[in-house]
C-alpha cells in the first residue's frame, strides 16, 4: 500500500480537514489546524506532502519522525499541526486496514466511556446560571468557562471580585457534585494568577487553565502552582513532549495536549506517558472539529491517567457549522449522562460526508481571533 494524495479542505467555522488517500482505496482523515491561522497550516501541509506520498501509510512512526525532523527548524504550532493532521490520517488508515478503532491499536481500552464537559458562555460570559443549568439539564456533569475578560497586569479589586462572583454564579448553579473548570486564556499576570487562584479556592475548581502566558520563563509557574490548593492545567499552546517537560517540572496537575496542535495521536500518548511519571492527569485541549475530537478520544480510552475531555458541541466559537455537520453519523458524538460511549468503527470511529466537506470548502472561510486592547489604548491578552 502505497499513499497517493494529499487533499485539504478549509470548512466553517474555522476548520481545516486533511485526506490521505492510498493506492487501494482506502483513506484517512486528519485535522490540522492552527485557529486564525488555518491558511498557513494549509500550506505547511502540503510542503510535507513530498515526505509522504508514496510512502507506505502503515509505517506511522516512521512518518512521524521524518515529517518532524526531516526539516532542519521544526517545532512550532503550524509545522506540529501539520504533522498532527497526518499522523490522524495515517492512524485512521490504520483503523480501517485492521477493521479495528484505534484506541484497540494502542493497547485496548482501560475505561468504557469517557468523561466529555461543555462549555458555559464566551470570553466575558452573562447569565451563568442559567447558561450552567442548562448544560446540566443536558446531563453534562462539568462545565468550563472564562471568569474575565480582559485584565489588567494588577486588577483593581473590582475586577478579581467579578470573576470570583461569576466562579460563584457557576458553582450555585452546579451543586457540590458536578464540576467547574476555569480558564484563564493566558490574560493575567503571574502576580494577578497567584492573587486568584488563591480567591477561587472557595468554589474548588476541578482545574484552573492556562493562568499564565505559556511563554513566561522562569519560575512564574511554579509559584502559581505552589500559591494556591487549586489544580493548574496548561498545554493547548504546548506542542511536544519538550515543551511540556518544563510544565510537569511546575508541578501542574493536567496538562491539556491539543490533538491538532502537538503531533497528533503518536505525540498525545507520549505526553500522557511522561506525566503519568509526575502523577499528573491528562484532559485534551479540543474546542475544534469532529477529527479533532475522535482522535483525541481515541486517546482517551486508552490512556491510564485520563482526567476529561474538551467538545465543540454548540460551542459559541461555531458559527455556520458544528460539530456533527460533517459527519455520515453524528452517534459517535452523542453524549448521554455527560459520558462519550466508546467507538467502535474502524479507524477514528468516525465516517466523514466528503460532499458536505466539498461543498463547504467552496466557501472556505477567514476566521481570526479577536483583537483586544485595554482602556489605555494598550494591546491586552484575548
Amino acid at each position: 500500500m502505497k499513499i497517493t494524495g494529499v487533499e485539504t479542505f478549509l470548512v466553517a467555522p474555522r476548520w481545516l480537514f486533511l485526506k490521505v488517500s492510498t493506492d487501494e482505496g482506502i483513506s484517512g482523515w486528519g485535522e490540522p489546524v492552527v485557529e486564525g491561522r488555518a491558511e498557513t497550516v494549509r500550506a505547511a501541509v502540503h510542503e510535507l506532502a513530498d515526505l509522504v506520498i508514496g510512502g507506505d501509510p502503515l509505517r506511522i512512526e516512521d512518518h512521524w519522525q521524518m515529517l518532524r525532523r526531516a526539516g532542519f527548524y521544526r517545532g512550532g504550532p503550524v509545522l506540529s499541526s501539520a504533522l498532527a493532521g497526518y499522523d490522524h490520517a495515517l492512524w485512521d488508515i490504520a483503523g480501517k486496514v485492521r477493521g479495528a478503532p484505534v484506541h484497540e491499536l494502542l493497547g485496548g481500552p482501560v475505561r468504557d466511556r469517557v468523561r466529555v464537559y461543555s462549555w458555559v458562555g464566551g470570553d466575558r460570559p452573562g447569565n451563568i446560571r442559567e447558561a450552567v443549568q442548562a448544560q446540566v439539564d443536558a446531563g453534562f456533569t462539568a462545565v468550563k468557562m472564562n471568569v474575565s475578560g480582559p485584565m489588567n497586569a494588577i486588577a483593581t479589586p473590582g475586577e478579581a471580585n467579578a470573576a470570583l462572583a461569576r466562579a460563584r454564579e457557576a458553582r450555585v448553579a452546579l451543586g457540590p457534585d458536578r464540576d467547574l473548570a476555569i480558564d484563564f486564556h493566558g490574560r493575567v499576570s503571574p502576580a494577578m494568577a497567584r492573587r486568584l487562584v488563591r480567591m477561587l479556592e472557595e468554589v474548588q475548581p476541578m482545574f484552573v487553565e492556562e493562568p499564565i502566558l505559556p511563554e513566561t520563563q522562569g519560575g512564574a509557574l511554579a509559584s502559581v502552582v505552589s500559591a494556591s490548593t487549586v489544580p493548574i492545567a496548561v498545554g493547548e499552546r504546548l506542542y511536544s513532549r519538550w515543551d511540556f517537560k518544563p510544565a510537569l517540572d511546575a508541578g501542574v496537575a493536567v496538562v491539556q495536549p491539543d490533538p491538532s496542535h502537538a503531533g497528533g495521536i503518536s505525540e498525545l500518548r507520549r505526553i500522557a506517558s511522561m506525566a503519568e511519571v509526575y502523577g499528573a492527569s491528562m484532559a485534551p485541549h479540543c474546542p475544534l472539529g469532529p477529527i479533532a475530537l475522535a482522535a483525541s478520544m481515541q486517546v482517551a480510552f486508552a490512556t491510564p491517567n485520563f482526567l476529561i475531555q474538551e467538545q465543540s458541541l454548540k460551542m459559541h466559537y461555531n458559527g455556520g457549522a458544528e460539530l456533527l455537520s460533517y459527519l455520515v453519523d453524528p452517534t459517535p458524538f452523542e453524549f448521554v449522562d455527560g459520558y462519550a460511549r466508546r467507538p467502535v468503527g474502524p479507524g477514528l470511529g468516525i465516517e466523514i460526508d466528503e460532499a458536505a466537506v466539498r461543498r463547504a470548502a467552496e466557501l472556505g472561510h477567514a476566521w481570526r481571533n479577536p483583537v483586544w486592547r485595554h482602556d489605555d489604548g494598550g494591546l491586552a491578552e484575548w
